[in-house]
């Protein structure tokens, strides 16, 4: 062959970094090597896979025809590597996971991916569904696990359990104070959540999404901004932050009822009915179309599923109680 593995690997860290000095870095390769592995693939085809804008390198059309196609190369020889030596053939995993299930279901499932393939490396990354989404199209991670509707040509999704919303408020609350004293759960109207303040996830999250979604057929007119019907006081980035929020009395909140199982059990915060919203949405297994699927990725969702059981909903799979 005309090329070599080290070349294209550096080809990919290259397409990852836009820089052949952090390229080398992420490598462990000198700057001189990684340039001189990079001009190499590119005489020997005698072409160019990047468009120079100073330092930093972007990839040009052949470069972006090319990446899926060495990422998958460089995959398939990692496992064939393992399996010559005679080793678990699981291989590194690049795990990318939207805050809820970062937080609440992927240490759980990491562990005991772990247990299973001790000669394996995790990396978790945690972020919004908007970002994970960008990270996946730009083969930045191997595998999402992502909250709500994906959307994304280059993108293919599984499902992997149903998840649901939770409107929720302090026991001191004015609503948890209605409630208490007998108001029926149709008394939980549209005008009494518009007249309170709300904490809020960031936009770009799964979360909010879903409870824009929910919310917008109940608004006057198609066009109608949610957040500029609802007072929102705080517009937070971790469900932890809002519960907290949320329990000093600053306003009402609506996150996974997974993450709130716990608080509900203590009584700490108070489930507010709204059984005319809907606010059910999927937890998915998400991928890059053109990735090959290794043998890890194959055995990390078999872990999520083992995790899950026999569970439909997120906030019925069994895990350790927080006191």
């Amino acid at each position: 062959m005309r090329y070599s593995l080290r070349q294209l690997a550096v080809f990919v860290a290259v397409a990852r970094h836009d820089n052949v000095s952090l390229a080398a870095e992420s490598l462990a390769m000198s700057q001189s090597a990684a340039s001189t592995a990079l001009a190499e693939l590119e005489r020997q085809f005698d072409c160019r896979l990047f468009d120079r804008h100073g330092k930093r390198l972007r990839l040009n059309g052949l470069g972006r025809e090319l990446l899926p196609k060495a990422i998958a190369l460089l995959d398939q020889a990692e496992e064939l590597e393992q399996l010559l030596g005679q080793q678990d053939a699981t291989g590194s995993l690049e795990i990318g996971a939207t805050l809820t299930i970062g937080n609440y279901l992927a240490p759980q499932i990491i562990g005991s991916f772990l247990t299973q393939h001790p000669a394996s490396r995790v990396e978790l990354h945690v972020h919004n569904t908007h970002q994970l989404i960008d990270k996946l199209v730009n083969f930045e991670l191997d595998i999402g696990l992502i909250e709500g509707e994906v959307e994304h040509p280059l993108l293919e999704e599984a499902h992997w359990v149903s998840d649901r919303l939770s409107i929720f408020c302090a026991p001191s609350h004015p609503l948890a104070q209605g409630l208490a004293q007998g108001l029926s759960q149709e008394g939980i109207t549209l005008d009494r959540l518009l007249a309170t303040r709300w904490i809020m996830r960031e936009r770009g999250s799964g979360t909010r999404s879903t409870f824009e979604q929910a919310l917008r057929p109940h608004l006057d007119g198609p066009s109608t901004s949610v957040a500029q019907r609802l007072d929102i006081m705080l517009e937070l980035e971790h469900t932890e932050a809002i519960k907290r929020a949320v329990e000093a009395g600053l306003g009402i909140g609506c996150i996974s009822r997974l993450a709130l199982r716990d608080a509900f059990r203590r009584g700490s915060l108070i489930e507010i009915p709204t059984p005319w919203l809907e606010l059910t949405r999927a937890y998915r297994f998400v991928h890059h179309r053109d990735r090959f699927i290794t043998q890890a990725m194959r055995e990390f969702v078999a872990s999520c599923r083992t995790l899950s059981g026999s569970a439909s909903r997120s906030d019925e799979i069994v895990l350790p109680q927080v006191l």
